[in-house]
């Protein structure tokens, strides 16, 4: 599969599920913090609303509706976890691609580096420059911040400095 095709079929299942509540990362704390509340406890807590009708109609719902409601929660957490296991593969695919061309555009100026020192290659000048040029902004933006001052979140966040990092010392 293409990943045009994997974004496609993802977002045509998002579309179809009813149930997408983006939340904030705020608001998931708050929520997690508060459902604390371990399975065996929780199934006690349904045998007490079916107990007895006066707690069913207190809590506005019927035993067996709070028992699909736990199994619906149940099969939603099977597939939160084939999501993340499915993420995490795919990262590790991307992190492996992205290293191996780290790796390919490090040989490529090495070898273009030393090629260019010969007349007969003097086409590779300029593109030998311009990856030096390109590295040296670099430097240079890593220089201008404070020595015992660490970088800015925004900073190491910056995927074109994780790249240009990379090509400089991969290891295959």
């Amino acid at each position: 599969m293409t990943p045009g095709e994997v974004v496609d079929g993802l977002r045509a299942i998002r579309a179809r599920i009813a149930e997408m509540t983006p939340l904030t990362a705020a608001q998931r704390t708050s929520l997690r913090n508060r459902i604390r509340t371990p399975n065996p406890v929780l199934h006690a807590s349904i045998s007490v609303v079916g107990a007895l009708d006066a707690v069913s109609q207190a809590v506005g719902q019927a035993a067996e509706e709070v028992r699909e409601l736990a199994d619906e929660s149940n099969c939603w957490t099977t597939v939160e976890d084939e999501l993340r296991s499915m993420l995490n593969g795919v990262s590790g695919a991307n992190l492996i691609r992205r290293h191996r061309l780290a790796f390919i555009a490090a040989q490529a100026y090495n070898i273009g580096t030393r090629l260019a020192l010969d007349p007969a290659n003097a086409i590779l000048v300029p593109y030998v420059e311009e990856v030096r040029r390109l590295k040296s902004f670099r430097r240079r933006r890593k220089a201008a911040q404070a020595p015992d001052s660490p970088p800015s979140h925004a900073a190491t966040a910056d995927p074109e400095e994780e790249d240009s990092a990379a090509s400089e010392s991969p290891k295959p």
